[in-house]
């Protein structure tokens, strides 16, 4: 295998701020501190996935606009393969606005989409997808992410699926049956299923085809099964302070799916996940405080 994990999806550059209050009505505000940081939930994995160690290769559709150029520049610094990110010309790349409250890591996102649009199904890079362990997608670039599951299931290749919270579509049900790995916010799960809990909502999961299936919490920590039978709740780890919380989920994904490469079991990998995400939690910005292998390991070994 060429790759451990393939992503495909929409990476953003984000612009945050430290603040006292989250936006109810109209607000002037001092920012206490900000950070220019790439961003989207695939990418962001990616490179949580890139710092432990993992060969990772991303497919996106960017614009040709500096946003764009900092995007890749900033996935190849992290050693991210980004030849299968295809360059719009004439359009505009993702950004997004993030303000994260000061006391509590809370976030507020606003974000464009750019004019880029959807990557083609025809310029969907299936080698990559095929040379990997897994492919890793969100649900955007709809019809290149049908396509490319398809794509991976032919050749073996495991499918993981990010459910953002707040970013359930139905037309995601048509997705889950060529999922193996499933792991969804508890928003997502409960949008998707209807279900009053997110041990229920995991269950309904289950049934829709996935092998793995992970609900996650926050600081309630993660509900997983699989259809082997193994069932058990992941606690969340605490940090001593919590700067912001963005990419956390995004960085349990990665932790996550770094376990599920290296062979581990579903609990450690797990364990891995979980100390990932919180990890992530010490610095302002999505990717800032995302720990080597030798630190994720470090930080377990205190947790027993």
């Amino acid at each position: 295998m060429k790759y451990d994990v393939v992503g495909l999806g929409v990476c953003t550059m984000d612009l945050l701020m430290v603040v006292d209050e989250l936006p109810g009505s109209e607000l002037v505000q001092r920012a206490h501190a900000s950070a220019l940081a790439g961003g989207g939930p695939v990418a962001t994995a990616l490179v949580a996935l890139a710092r432990l160690g993992a060969r990772t290769a991303m497919l996106d559709l960017v614009g040709d606009d500096l946003i764009g150029r900092m995007i890749i520049a900033e996935l190849d610094t992290e050693g991210i393969d980004t030849a299968g990110v295809a360059i719009d010309a004439g359009s505009t790349s993702a950004q997004a606005a993030i303000l994260v409250r000061k006391n509590d890591g809370a976030r507020a996102i606003t974000f464009t989409p750019g004019t880029s649009g959807e990557l083609p199904v025809a310029m969907l890079n299936e080698e990559a997808i095929r040379a990997a362990r897994i492919l890793h997608v969100n649900g955007r670039h709809w019809q290149a992410c049908l396509r490319g599951a398809h794509a991976a299931r032919q050749a073996g290749v495991m499918v993981s699926f990010d459910g953002g919270s707040h970013r359930f579509r139905p037309e995601h049900r048509e997705l889950l049956p060529m999922v193996d790995i499933c792991i969804v916010a508890e928003e997502y799960a409960a949008s998707c299923t209807g279900a009053a809990s997110p041990e229920q909502a995991a269950q309904a999961l289950l049934q829709c085809g996935p092998r793995v299936v992970g609900v996650t919490c926050g600081m309630q920590g993660s509900y997983l099964l699989s259809a082997d039978g193994e069932a058990f709740h992941q606690p969340a780890y605490p940090v001593d302070q919590v700067i912001d919380t963005t990419g956390a989920g995004d960085a349990y994904h990665g932790g996550f799916l770094f376990g599920i490469a290296r062979g581990l079991s579903l609990r450690e990998a797990a364990r891995f996940a979980s100390a990932t995400g919180a990890l992530n939690t010490r610095a302002l910005g999505g990717r800032a405080a995302l720990p080597t292998l030798s630190r994720l390991q470090a930080f377990l070994e205190t947790r027993g």
